[in-house]
Order: structure tokens, then sequence, then C-alpha cells
């Protein structure tokens, strides 16, 4: 990642890592972290429904290490007086991060929410489980990822390659 500073990079990479829209992120609290079970708990998303993502080990590394350095008292990231980081300092992150990349576009924070259902479904993840991660209650909002992925398109072998013509 282009980005120096640690809380920074720990938002950015948990944003992907779990795909989160930002508001998620914004409003995880560090109760929701579960290392144990290795999920991290979405509470009154979307929809106002709550649901568990996976944690990865790599992600509760980074989050060890930022918690040893902030030390957040209640909200898993807070601005300077403690209290929930902003959304537009989320965005300024993804800039900055961008310029320094020399993108011409400038990214969102949902642009890694695609990113990590388009993974998944290029690694071979049953929609049905991208539906739940993502906290989608419609396949068909899921379904738009669908046509994102070409990489598996192409590795579907036509059943015309094993007739003899």
């Amino acid at each position: 990642l282009a980005i120096d500073n640690l809380k920074h990079k720990t938002m950015i990479s948990i944003l992907y890592s779990a795909g989160l829209r930002s508001s998620e992120l914004l409003h995880l609290q560090l109760q929701d972290i579960d290392s144990e079970r290795m999920l991290i708990r979405i509470r009154c998303s979307k929809g106002f429904k709550d649901r568990y993502v996976m944690l990865s080990s790599k992600m509760l590394s980074l989050l060890r290490k930022y918690y040893k350095e902030y030390q957040p008292q209640k909200w898993l990231f807070e601005g300077a007086y403690g209290d929930k980081y902003t959304a537009s300092s989320l965005r300024k992150i993804l800039k900055k991060a961008s310029d320094k990349m020399s993108i011409k576009e400038t990214p969102t924070p949902h642009w890694l929410r695609h990113s990590f259902a388009t993974h998944l479904l290029e690694s071979g993840t049953d929609l049905r489980y991208i539906q739940t991660l993502l906290g989608h209650s419609s396949s068909k909002t899921t379904e738009i990822y669908t046509h994102v992925s070409k990489k598996n398109i192409n590795s579907i072998k036509s059943p015309l390659d094993d007739l003899d013509i």
C-alpha cells in the first residue's frame, strides 16, 4: 500500500479485507473484533441488520499493531478528539494514496468493496457466500459482480472441446 500512516493503512486494509462499507468501518467498536473466532461483527448495517465477516490473520496482526500504537477507547478508528473518524477524512486518505500512486481517477471506499467481491468471485467463492459477506438481502444486488469478472468466463471449458470433430 502507498500509505505510511499506520491508522490509515489499517483502515484501508480492513475495508478491502472484509468488503466493508465506509459507514460500517467508521462504526466499528473495539468489541466488534473477535480474534478468537476470527470474525468482525458488523452492527446495524444497511437495512438495520447485523452480520459477521471474516477477519484475516494478516488483518488481525495489523489491527494488533495499530491498537498498541493508538490505543483507541470506544471506536476502533477515532478522530483527533476520541469521536468517530469521519467519512470525508477517509476519502482524503484514499485520494492522497491514489495521488501517490499516480492513479488518475479518485478511488472511493466502495471501490475496495467491489474489489473484495470481484476477487472472491474470481477465486471461485460461491456467489451466495459473497452475498452474505456483503450483507445483501437480494442476490440481484450481488449479481452485479458477475459481469465485472471476466476471469471466470475465460476459465470455463466449452463442451465442444471434449468432442472429436
